[in-house]
């Protein structure tokens, strides 16, 4: 009876092994092939233009895309940028490019340059928070435009640059320290200006989204250089920005939009080619998304001839965010 017994549980457990063997093996085939499975080539999202410092507005189930355009020529180092432009998808892989909507000499008193930029919506109106050279007051101003329609024709809101580099001059004496507006509007209707180079700036807007409500602040982050970003996740809200340069991005968090901002570390790595780093985060579809440029058209692109590129961001269980990972295949 021992016997029997013995032999019958040794037939129960080579069944049982060879079932679970069969079931990892079965697992392993199908992510075998899942991974060799070819995918389409995605990023960067746009070829037929040198697109850089991506912004985006989810609005009515669709995301628009704001970039500046890179046109130096092969052969010239420094950027030239002169005029920005919007695409629009519904799915993140099919862009529509949208006649150019604002371009620097839409503001009378800017000189040149399409630098970093953002478009917020408030009661039906889409507000353009540009970087522009000033034509009178040496250094880079940010300015505001203003459009029924998230695709524009914009026009100058304001008639007169919102910041100018003359009201920063306590924090650094460089002359392009007021560029790459963020605007983040707040669940008690409160909106925030952020911006800065090698010196980061935040201030309230009043309700018109035009005016400065109260003195300028800064914010102490490690190894801050350009390109803040806010947005908000449950209860905290992330200021990511470029970091040292060539530059990475890092983050910090808060639970509350004025700080104080706790360092979180890199999130994004220096980005292939491309001596900048500049990023747009967004929720779309219960999703959320991680926008960027690198040098990823060949055989020209480069830090002057940037171009935009998405791929997935994941959080941890603590908010905190993973590490972006860039790839070539992008949003499938």
């Amino acid at each position: 009876m021992r016997t029997l017994f013995t032999t019958t549980l040794s037939l129960l457990f080579l069944a049982l092994n060879f079932s679970c063997t069969q079931s990892v093996k079965n697992e392993v085939e199908k992510t075998t092939a899942r991974d060799t499975t070819p995918k389409q080539i995605n990023n960067p999202i746009i070829t037929d233009k040198y697109t850089a410092d991506p912004a985006a507005l989810v609005y009515n189930d669709t995301v628009y895309l704001y970039a500046g355009h890179d046109q130096a020529p092969v052969g010239k180092n420094f950027y030239e940028m002169n005029e920005w432009l919007v695409y629009s998808s519904t799915d993140l892989v099919n862009w529509k490019e949208h006649p150019v909507p604002l371009k620097p000499a839409d503001f009378e008193w800017a000189a040149h340059s399409a630098w970093a930029a953002e478009v917020i919506e408030r009661n039906g109106k889409f507000y353009w928070y540009v970087t522009v050279e000033h034509g009178s007051i040496p250094g880079k101003s940010i300015g505001v435009a203003v459009a029924d329609s998230p695709v524009g024709p914009f026009q100058d809101a304001l008639g007169k640059a919102l910041i100018t580099n003359d009201m920063t001059t306590d924090q650094t004496r460089i002359s392009w320290d007021d560029i790459d507006p963020t605007v983040f509007i707040d669940d008690d209707g409160q909106a925030y200006l952020y911006w800065g180079n090698t010196a980061c700036y935040w201030a309230k807007l009043k309700e018109n989204m035009i005016e400065l409500d109260g003195e300028i602040h800064s914010v102490d982050l490690p190894n801050f250089t350009e390109a803040p970003w806010i947005h908000k996740r449950g209860d905290w809200y992330y200021l990511s920005y470029a970091y040292q340069f060539p530059e990475k991005t890092a983050y910090a968090m808060s639970k509350s939009i004025t700080g104080p901002w706790e360092y979180k570390g890199i999130l994004n790595e220096l980005a292939g080619n491309s001596n900048t780093n500049h990023q747009a985060i967004i929720e779309f579809n219960n999703q959320w998304y991680f926008i960027y440029h690198t040098g990823g058209i060949q055989p020209n692109g480069g830090s002057f001839r940037r171009s935009v590129c998405i791929d997935r961001l994941y959080y941890n269980e603590d908010g905190t965010m993973q590490r972006v990972i860039m790839t070539s295949e992008g949003i499938q």
